[in-house]
């Protein structure tokens, strides 16, 4: 029935227009298909450029996953240090008779270390790091040896061995600390230097930039001076 229809609407018109009749809809069709062809080329053009970049992405969010990590074993070495201030003051006051002054700047240190805390874009700013590094630098073990050296009593405060304990325990947690700073420094370099390459910062610039450089945690020179003690 159908065909009869198609038929006769053939017959109702001319020649020419029967044949553009039947030829647009095979124009039609093909360009159907050739559309089809490109959305199923771009899809897999996509794909294959997207893949490397979602690849490079989650390698930045695991570099930086790990400098997170490295920098929380190194707050915990650092809070530990500074928990074995108040014994130690306990300790000096206790074998010496030292000015009160001295203490207090031994507590106003440990109390100025603990204050301050970085999170998020705080890693990325110099200035905030800086001034993280020099308050934890006042309570090294050399920073409180100068303090406690000026005092004429040092000599006294020396024999009583529980402050020999304590500072072999402050050393011992400096060592502890050097490491976790040097692994985190290694993080941070890892991670800095996958963000300034070519793959990472057009990764970094086609997500707006949610990745910044990190800057090195590095103690001061005076901090890891020895303390010159004489008598």
């Amino acid at each position: 029935m159908r065909v009869s229809v198609i038929a006769f609407a053939l017959a109702a018109v001319p020649l020419r227009r029967q044949l553009i009749l039947l030829t647009v809809p095979r124009m039609m069709d093909k360009a159907f298909r050739v559309l089809r062809a490109l959305g199923l080329l771009l899809s897999v053009l996509t794909g294959v450029f997207a893949a490397p970049a979602c690849q490079r992405y989650d390698v930045l969010i695991e570099k930086d996953q790990v400098c997170q990590q490295r920098w929380s074993d190194l707050e915990a070495d650092l809070q530990r240090r500074a928990d074995l201030i108040p014994n130690l003051v306990n300790t000096v006051k206790a074998a010496a008779n030292y000015e009160q002054s001295t203490l207090q700047k031994i507590t106003e240190a440990r109390a100025s270390a603990t204050s301050i805390k970085l999170s998020g874009d705080d890693f990325s700013d110099p200035a905030k790091m800086k001034a993280f590094q020099e308050a934890q630098d006042k309570i090294s073990p050399s920073a409180i040896s100068r303090l406690l050296v000026a005092n004429e009593n040092y000599p006294k405060l020396q024999a009583s061995g529980q402050y020999t304990d304590l500072m072999k325990q402050l050393e011992g947690t400096e060592n502890r600390i050097l490491r976790s700073r040097q692994v985190y420094n290694e993080a941070v370099k890892d991670f800095n230097s996958e963000l300034g390459r070519v793959r990472g910062a057009v990764v970094n610039k086609a997500t707006g930039q949610p990745f910044k450089p990190r800057v090195y945690f590095a103690a001061s020179a005076e901090s890891q001076a020895v303390p010159k003690v004489s008598f």
